[in-house]
């Protein structure tokens, strides 16, 4: 999977090969293995951080062209993790297109089991055939990245970890707050006389919903269950999951979190999307792109996990997306008047059996 951060990254001065191993994990968010990462310097800035799991298919680093030109990068430095037939490749590639681009590549190394070997220098003396030992304990930037509020977790398993479903007693109060919050749609659909008037209250009861919601975040309150499980069923609508998109902050990232990891798996894959998307905001690619597998692995169809994938894959700025997104009141124009067509998704899911999770 592809990663890439456009976001100018917090100062931390890389004087060593070093200091660029034990800064990569704090870039990231997680200490890489089978990686190939890619920064991309602007004077003498990192603009921008790519990540790719090895190996990899042969023209894989061909969209870093149109990137590289569009955040102006004169320079960069090549990381790769794992044995040399995984990295070499991957790294030659990189060097490649560094020079078809006019990019410098100012450093290509391979870690491996505690020593890195540097594809610039062939000296001996500094660089040996066998590896140079490492232990990033003894670097500085550990120390700087902490200072300035970069985290590095163990691996990605653990940064998948930090949006896994709830479980014990706060799954069940969850599940059971879905069902009241499920009994009381159906009753309300059951008595409607009107199957348009009931869409259209129901929709604009979801997004007062979504924006109260948003107000109580800001202010750094949290939904009770009860709040949680409504605005999950709200959330399968699209016009009410795109009044969120439309309003959408890279602060809100730990509200879509929360929920991500409290609703029931099938109301999930709008949560995750707005995850996915505020942290694509926030610069944070790695956990939009684990936000987003949530999301797919839930319902592969899902239309705003693959438009979010599919950006993230081709390393495009949130800009492009950003720029483009209509106003609720552009919305309600071009959408027209709700109607009971509007609640598909939601029945559908109404009509699903939950699937029993495992103990926890």
């Amino acid at each position: 999977m592809t990663t890439a951060d456009t976001t100018p990254q917090p100062c931390l001065t890389l004087t060593s090969p070093l200091d660029i191993l034990a800064a990569v994990p704090y870039l990231v968010g997680f200490h890489p293995s089978q990686s190939l990462i890619i920064i991309g310097l602007a004077g003498g800035q990192a603009k921008v951080v790519t990540r790719w799991s090895l190996p990899i298919p042969p023209g894989t680093l061909a969209s870093l062209t149109p990137l590289f030109a569009r955040e102006a990068i004169t320079e960069m430095v090549v990381v790769g993790y794992g044995p040399g037939e995984a990295v070499t490749p991957a790294v030659d590639e990189a060097r490649l297109l560094g020079d078809n681009s006019g990019v410098r590549v100012g450093e290509a190394l391979r870690a491996h089991e505690g020593r890195y070997w540097s594809y610039v220098c062939d000296l001996p003396a500094c660089c040996p055939p066998q590896g140079t030992p490492y232990d990033l304990s003894t670097s500085r930037i550990a120390a700087e990245a902490t200072v300035r509020g970069l985290v590095a977790l163990p691996d990605r398993e653990a940064l998948e970890r930090t949006i896994a479903p709830v479980t014990g007693p706060v799954r069940m109060a969850m599940r059971r707050a879905t069902s009241e919050a499920i009994a009381d749609v159906r009753a309300g659909l059951t008595r409607a006389t009107d199957p348009d008037a009931f869409a259209r209250q129901f929709i604009a009861e979801g997004l007062a919903r979504v924006r109260s919601v948003l107000s109580v975040h800001a202010t750094g309150g949290r939904l009770t269950d009860a709040e949680a499980a409504r605005l999950g069923l709200d959330l399968t609508i699209t016009r009410v999951r795109d009044e969120a998109w439309t309003l959408m902050h890279e602060s809100h990232a730990s509200l879509w979190k929360d929920l991500t990891r409290r609703l029931e798996p099938r109301f999930i894959p709008p949560a995750a999307s707005l995850l996915a998307m505020s942290a694509w905001h926030a610069g944070n690619n790695v956990q939009a792109t684990i936000a987003l597998e949530r999301a797919l692995t839930i319902d592969p169809g899902y239309s705003m996990a693959n438009l979010l994938m599919h950006a993230l894959q081709q390393l495009l700025s949130p800009s492009v997306l950003g720029e483009r997104m209509p106003t609720p009141a552009e919305l309600d124009a071009a959408m027209g008047q709700p109607h009971a067509g509007w609640l598909s998704p939601l029945a559908n899911l109404l009509d699903e059996d939950e699937p029993a999770s495992p103990p926890g």
